[in-house]
């Protein structure tokens, strides 16, 4: 019977079963143990997987790694949720026009905590595309797109107020023109550049 439950169901009714409020790392691994106890024959799932079915149940969750963010605090959350995406080059460049802007308005109002969480967004947006740029299973176009998107993101958390003049003039390189070929430059990359030179 064990075998044909769901994960998320297992999960569910072990956090029930132990009233788990919060959960660090040690209620994670205990949860796993229990999963492969109860479910030997399935894929074990990864810590990650159990913190987001918690978070979702509303578990406070302790635990963060590339791929699974910790919680965002309630006045963050509405702004940032969701504001991490690169699926492509023209998705990661809205996402960190939308990061950046939102990162000024908390230097301006001095917000420390404001600022360390978009940091922390865009470095946690470096790793998983660097996991993905590395990943056999992506496809090698992808896996180059992922390599340049991880580097955006490094160049943004090195020097935030540096990155928009700097990607215009990345794009206009012959290696990224190289390599990405059908990636439209925009008029305000032009224009950036020529305000630039003058």
């Amino acid at each position: 019977m064990g075998a044909r439950l769901g994960k998320k169901r297992l999960i569910l009714e072990y956090r029930e079963k132990h009233q788990l409020a919060t959960a660090g790392v040690r209620e994670l691994r205990m949860i796993q143990k229990n999963l492969r106890e109860r479910a030997p024959s399935a894929a074990w799932p990864s810590l990650g997987y159990i913190a987001g079915v918690l978070r979702h149940a509303g578990t406070h969750v302790d635990y963060e790694d590339r791929y699974t963010g910790s919680t965002l605090p309630a006045p963050y959350a509405a702004r940032l949720e969701g504001a991490l995406r690169f699926n492509d080059l023209a998705t990661t460049e809205a996402a960190l026009r939308r990061l950046d802007a939102i990162y000024g308005e908390y230097q301006s109002a001095s917000d420390f905590e404001g600022q360390r969480l978009v940091r922390k967004l865009v470095l946690r947006g470096k790793q998983r595309a660097e996991g993905l740029a590395v990943n056999p299973r992506v496809s090698r176009e992808k896996r180059q797109e992922k390599r340049e998107i991880a580097s955006w993101f490094r160049v943004w958390l090195q020097s935030p107020g540096l990155f928009f003049d700097w990607l215009a003039v990345r794009r206009q390189t012959d290696e990224f023109q190289r390599l990405f070929p059908s990636h439209p430059l925009t008029t305000s990359d032009e224009t950036s550049m020529e305000s630039h030179e003058g």
